[in-house]
């Protein structure tokens, strides 16, 4: 099994306790609001939200995937740390065995946060990524943050 690991950082100007609220446990709402075109739903199918939860994401009509299933693997409210996994479905392409995400949120030097994510592909054979291929992962992690900031610098009740 192949492994393909990249980090990547985001600043943003919301708090931290307020970015993590909304990343962690308003996203289910809040993403297939903002970003319909990529997300139709996301509803948890087993657990409480908590470690083992998995959730069904069924993406857009921008979308060349159908749906993905995720589980949650570890959320810590106090140090702000979020790690979970794709676990199923046709965004796995068939080449990975899962993806799984450690998120961190921290206060950053001039307010606001920087969101710290840790992406590991798990390829179920030895497959070779190109630079260009992780860019365009890293773009879809930070365009995602961006509108979930969009979101909240405009609705600064949510969360």
């Amino acid at each position: 099994m192949g492994l393909i690991t990249y980090d990547m950082e985001v600043v943003t100007p919301i708090p931290p306790t307020r970015m993590f609220k909304a990343f962690v446990f308003d996203s289910d709402k809040i993403f297939p609001k903002i970003l319909p075109h990529a997300f139709e739903s996301i509803e948890v199918i087993e657990g409480d939200g908590g470690p083992g939860t998995i959730k069904k994401i069924t993406f857009g009509e921008a979308s060349h995937f159908k749906y993905a299933k995720h589980r949650v693997d570890a959320p810590d409210q106090e140090k702000l740390t979020y790690s979970y996994g794709w676990i199923e479905g046709d965004a796995l392409m068939n080449i990975f065995e899962k993806i799984s995400y450690d998120i961190k949120i921290e206060a950053g030097p001039e307010g606001g946060s920087i969101c710290k994510n840790r992406s590991k592909y798990y390829a179920t054979g030895d497959i070779q990524f190109t630079e260009e291929q992780i860019k365009e992962g890293k773009e879809k992690v930070l365009g995602l943050f961006k509108a979930l900031e969009g979101y909240l610098l405009a609705n600064p009740n949510a969360c």
